[in-house]
């Protein structure tokens, strides 16, 4: 734990001394692999918190080889992250997806834009093979992850580095109260949403990557970013639980110089434990103080197996992953910072009192890795989802909605 201080320590301070926006940074260790240019071949990714760290250049798909036995549920994430400043084009990002020798896809393909409107962020996703009855993909053999990148046309022909990793998940016997105090039988769910902290925060700095992002928790956080950053944090949200969070930038301080509008140049981002997208939800940002906010469905929740990207990425109880960005095109010079309150709640969802009937059941299962290197437990039942799904989280969010522009995803 020092050593990764030191490492967070050292980044901040050497991008303080150079006036640059820092860049995101891989797992100490990532090994160094090549995706192959046809379905033929490609390195072995191996499940773990082994981390694999490769390139992919506008257009380029790469293949990626894995293995998976007949029982686990398989992620296999990629993160892109172009240099801070880059301007990518309004179609650039990348696709993932998990496919079978002979072409059969395992899931639903991830698609996932560079969110270039405000700035070049890191952006996240996973492909999975998730093990349910008459689910694809479900027998042992060897399979293929394929990483695409989108046109660069108006934007940065760059290569981008992606970092890659694998992870599986054992699924046990199912029962019910798997969700978390919404049982199998319970039904649908209604926000209790906490109310949040709107004073100072203690001081943190947040990491540059998934493998250092700082720990928090329920409160307000302080932090500073400089034009062009990415800051991440880490907080848990256990099963049945709901996470509220919310980034107040300050003025930008850049000694009185004109600061552009920059549209979506703020944002607040959120990944899983398997780095599978949650959410991403940016506003306006003109050197004056804005508000982005966002709140989710219960972890473990229906197992993910409802419609909509966010109670999909939510199926995990364990570490969640806030993201936080501030537009390169947000500062006039090196000098600028940005300040940031990132306030944070969690609270328990309750299940509503009226329900649609519940969908097929599901399981629990122990993730592998994590930052810590501990097993992180998934567990879920199957529910319904209904208009509570949304109307929970309209009156806590609808006045930063009404600030902020719709996501890219």
């Amino acid at each position: 734990m020092l050593g990764l201080l030191m490492a967070v320590a050292g980044q901040a301070g050497a991008a303080e001394e150079t006036g640059a926006a820092a860049a995101y940074t891989m797992a100490p260790g990532a090994q160094a692999v090549e995706g192959a240019p046809t379905k033929d071949g490609g390195p072995v990714l191996r499940p773990g918190p082994q981390s694999y760290k490769d390139s992919v250049r506008p257009g380029e798909r790469k293949y990626y080889t894995v293995e998976l036995d007949g029982a686990s549920s398989a992620y296999v994430s990629a993160v892109a992250a172009p240099r801070p400043g880059s301007t990518m084009g309004p179609r650039d990002g990348i696709d993932v997806a998990l496919e079978a020798s002979d072409g059969t896809p395992c899931g639903a393909g991830r698609h996932r834009t560079f969110l270039s409107v405000g700035g070049a962020y890191p952006i996240a996703d996973h492909a999975e093979r998730v093990v349910r009855a008459g689910s694809a993909c479900a027998a042992a053999g060897t399979y293929r992850f394929v990483l695409e990148r989108g046109d660069a046309r108006s934007g940065d022909d760059a290569a981008v580095p992606v970092e890659l990793q694998y992870a599986t998940a054992q699924p046990v016997a199912d029962g019910p109260g798997g969700g978390g105090g919404l049982s199998a039988s319970g039904g649908t769910w209604a926000s209790q949403a906490p109310a949040l902290p709107d004073g100072p925060g203690k001081k943190v700095t947040g990491g540059f990557g998934f493998h250092d992002a700082a720990e928090v928790a329920a409160g307000s956080w302080e932090d500073e970013l400089r034009p062009g950053e990415t800051h991440f944090y880490r907080v848990s949200v256990e099963a049945g639980r709901q996470l509220f969070a919310r980034g107040r930038f300050g003025a930008a301080r850049n000694g009185g110089a004109a600061t552009p509008y920059v549209a979506g140049g703020v944002r607040l981002g959120l990944n899983n434990s398997s780095r599978g997208y949650v959410m991403n939800r940016t506003a306006g940002y003109q050197g004056r103080p804005a508000t982005v906010s966002l709140a989710t469905p219960p972890a473990a929740y229906g197992g993910g197996v409802a419609i909509g990207d966010a109670v999909r990425g939510m199926r995990f109880p364990g570490w969640y992953y806030l993201q936080v960005s501030v537009s390169p095109k947000a500062g006039a010079g090196a000098s600028v910072a940005v300040p940031v309150t990132l306030d944070i709640g969690v609270a328990a969802a309750r299940p509503a009192e009226l329900a649609p009937k519940p969908v097929a059941g599901g399981t629990a299962t122990p993730l592998d890795g994590g930052p810590d290197g501990r097993l992180r437990f998934v567990g879920y039942a199957g529910v319904g989802t209904g208009s509570a799904l949304l109307a929970g989280l309209a009156g806590w969010t609808l006045t930063a909605r009404r600030r902020a522009r719709r996501p890219f995803t």
